[in-house]
């Protein structure tokens, strides 16, 4: 019974959800979302994000303190794990199995159906042509059958004419591009429920090294299903690394490659050996190993002023500037009488020194010009009011301590040891020790994302390379001999069935000897 009381036009709460459906499940509205998608993508490439390098994220946040509030409110520096981001991936996925479902069933159907019975006027078409000739009818469809190897041709003829339609796989083209979306957004997803990412500061040297354990790490993004058991055991050290520096013309200064000679071991297997590079990443079981970043770790001794040691070892400095000038910071809490804390600048190069050239690329070389310009702090670190970055120094309650009473930074050149005012101590330049930033991840599903691409491509390659097209030829008996009709209509758009015709009718008629003269109609084409 219909409901009189609402409005023309007003639709009830099914009708309503029907219709929302169909806008959802439009190939317009799937096109919409997947534009949204990818300018979605676009903070996520731009700005430092959190689960891929924590420390550019951190410096980031640091030299953009106006705009990281703002960004933080929007999620900018985790955008792949964003409500709205997820939000976005859930529609574009049912849009696009809510379109293609229903495409599939009509391809299908398609399939399975006759080509069209030949029109009654085919000099009508566009592209047409028509001639007599004193073959039989029967000769002449049975030529065209065998001219239009390769279509489908109808079988329930009118035994004057005959049907013929190909291009049937371009629409299975465009089915199998839009079916590959759908693997990569599900590969992705399972990557990003199942999989991790981390990154970790290693050493270069053969006393340092890193074991894929979750302590180990210095950030780690896991998926929500991720579970600890799921890391690969495996362990390296990286005994060596080279950068190749452009050092003459336009791009001097700019890296041409890096390379780490790293020893890895699976589980309790052999150890072995592999250069990694950029782009180039060691796979060990389902985790990948990527190098991101080189610095340098100056070895920094601090003594108390009872003379005993209150720091000692390689310090991770963080890169600046492209040749490698680096912040960091040194931490001593428990030495005596007062904590100790320095944070400075590290450069590997002296600007101009002996009539040398600058150094660009940052390479320490034998060591000769690096420095180190340390500022001084004495008292409370204020390292009891929680966790603190190791890159950051809170001197909000300490006070500045310099060599002298002009308030300059210690400078130390390598192997240089400074003394401290009032008997604090004293603290040492010994060496320098080069660092590697390695991103390690585990994505599961990435050969289905590969699968899903290689789809893509071959679907849309069809899409694009295959013409849809039918044909038809009719021959019938008219006075003075068999009169010939020739028509074709492309169904995909910009086909040039004129040359198909053309083709066609030559191949029919064999040669205009044996034939009678062009029809008008022939003759006003």
């Amino acid at each position: 019974m219909n409901d009189d009381s609402r409005r023309p036009g007003e639709l009830n709460a099914r009708e309503l959800a029907r219709w929302g459906w169909r806008q959802l499940t439009s190939m317009r509205t799937a096109l919409i979302l997947l534009l949204l998608l990818a300018l979605a993508a676009v903070p996520g490439s731009l700005i430092p994000q959190d689960g891929v390098d924590s420390l550019k994220a951190d410096q980031w946040r640091e030299a953009h303190t106006t705009l990281t509030p703002i960004y933080k409110t929007l999620g900018l520096f985790n955008v792949y794990s964003t409500p709205w981001f997820a939000a976005i991936y859930l529609l574009l996925m049912v849009s696009l199995v809510g379109c293609i479902i229903p495409r599939c069933l009509v391809y299908a159907k398609a399939m399975r159906a006759q080509p069209p019975a030949t029109p009654g006027k085919l000099t009508r078409l566009p592209d047409s042509d028509s001639y007599v000739t004193d073959q039989e009818p029967e000769e002449v469809l049975a030529a065209a059958r065998k001219q239009l190897r390769g279509y489908r041709i109808r079988k329930a003829d009118d035994g004057e004419s005959v049907s013929a339609e190909k291009g049937y796989l371009r629409e299975a083209g465009n089915l199998i591009f839009h079916m590959s979306l759908i693997i990569v957004l599900v590969a992705f997803a399972t990557g990003s429920l199942f999989g991790y990412k981390g990154g970790v500061i290693v050493l270069v040297g053969e006393e340092f090294g890193f074991a894929n354990e979750m302590s180990q790490y210095d950030d780690f993004k896991p998926g929500s299903l991720f579970a600890p058991e799921d890391l690969d055991d495996f362990t390296f050290k990286i005994g060596d690394f080279k950068a190749d520096w452009l050092t003459t013309g336009a791009g001097a200064g700019t890296a041409r490659g890096f390379e780490s000679h790293i020893r890895y071991t699976e589980g309790s297997a052999k150890a072995k050996d592999y250069k990694l590079k950029v782009n180039h990443p060691l796979t060990v079981g389902g985790t990948d190993v990527f190098l991101l970043a080189h610095g340098y770790a100056p070895v920094i001794t601090v003594r108390d002023g009872n003379g005993d040691v209150a720091y000692s070892g390689p310090t991770v400095f963080l890169p600046q500037s492209q040749n490698l000038l680096s912040f960091g910071v040194v931490k001593a809490p428990y030495a005596s009488p007062e904590e100790i804390g320095f944070q400075g600048l590290f450069y590997p190069f002296e600007g101009t020194a002996d009539g040398e050239p600058v150094n660009l690329t940052g390479d320490i070389g034998d060591g000769k010009h690096a420095m180190l310009s340390l500022q001084g702090f004495r008292g409370d670190l204020n390292l009891d009011s929680g966790p603190q970055s190791v890159y950051s120094l809170d001197t909000s309650k300490a006070n500045m301590m310099s060599p002298d009473e002009s308030g300059k930074a210690f400078n130390l050149r390598l192997g240089d040891t400074v003394e401290l005012p009032d008997g604090l101590g004293s603290v040492s330049f010994d060496d320098v020790q080069q660092w590697n930033r390695v991103q390690i991840s585990k994505s599961p599903g990435k050969e289905w994302a590969l699968l899903g691409v290689s789809l893509a491509l071959v679907g849309l390659l069809g899409s694009l390379f295959i013409r849809s097209r039918r044909v038809w030829v009719r021959a019938r008996r008219v006075d003075g001999g068999t009169l010939v009709e020739v028509a074709a209509l492309d169904r995909s758009g910009g086909g040039d069935t004129a040359a198909v015709v053309a083709g066609l009718v030559e191949t029919l008629r064999g040669g205009r000897a044996a034939d009678q003269p062009q029809t008008a109609h022939e003759e006003n084409r």
